[in-house]
């Protein structure tokens, strides 16, 4: 137990840590807030590896979740932390983003596959963190799905991604073999393709539950 508390309360460190750097970033920089949300966006996702390295149980992640859901409902009522919402738009990511992580980390971390909670999560992260400032500075060709603004260099920064992460953690966790090569062009496509409609924030859980399940359904098919 005592081993059990260390690690929840690195894990909570970690998170407060990054969560009070952005606000100080908000608030004395002339960053744009979007930048600031994004190294939130980014960081939080890495707690996925912190509870993947340290043994965290499945049920502390679920609970950690909910607790996070929560703070983002109440942030929603009150501005409690801007730095996770002033974005310009309504949108409720943070919440989607708290319930993903929550929910994939207490699945999979139940079932001892936490190999695919970190794929969905951390494709999520840095895909999509790094997809909406690459499309920010960079988009010269927008394109448009619903209401939902986006550019293909975003959209091809979000696809190598995606295809870097899960054939890295797929051939840590089962060996190089050109059946993953093939998961890993799949789960980077069909990420990209869930990344692309993201009005309301829906992406923060589409893109990392659709991810995390796509990869587990393919390796269970090639790998098995």
């Amino acid at each position: 137990m005592p081993q059990l508390w260390f690690a929840i309360g690195l894990a909570s460190v970690y998170l407060l840590s990054l969560v009070l750097t952005a606000e100080l970033l908000n608030r004395l920089s002339p960053s744009p807030a979007e930048v600031t949300r994004k190294i939130v966006h980014i960081g939080a996702g890495q707690v996925v590896l912190i509870a993947w390295w340290l043994e965290i149980p499945g049920w502390v992640g679920a609970i950690a979740g909910i607790l996070a859901a929560v703070i983002a409902i109440v942030s929603y009522q009150f501005p409690i932390l801007p730095s996770l919402e002033s974005v310009g738009r309504h949108s409720y990511g943070t919440l989607f983003y708290a319930i993903s992580i929550g929910g994939l980390v207490g699945g999979f971390f139940t079932l001892g596959q936490p190999v695919f909670a970190a794929i969905g999560i951390l494709v999520m992260a840095w895909g999509d963190g790094l997809a909406a400032l690459v499309g920010q500075r960079w988009g010269k060709h927008p394109y448009k799905v619903l209401d939902s603004k986006k550019s293909w260099e975003g959209s091809g920064t979000m696809a190598m991604i995606g295809f870097g992460i899960t054939s890295s953690l797929l051939t840590i966790h089962f060996g190089f073999s050109g059946q993953i090569v093939i998961i890993a062009v799949i789960v980077a496509v069909v990420s990209t393709g869930l990344e692309t409609f993201s009005r309301w924030g829906i992406d923060n859980l589409t893109v990392p539950v659709g991810s995390s399940l796509l990869a587990f359904g393919l390796a269970r098919f090639y790998l098995s």
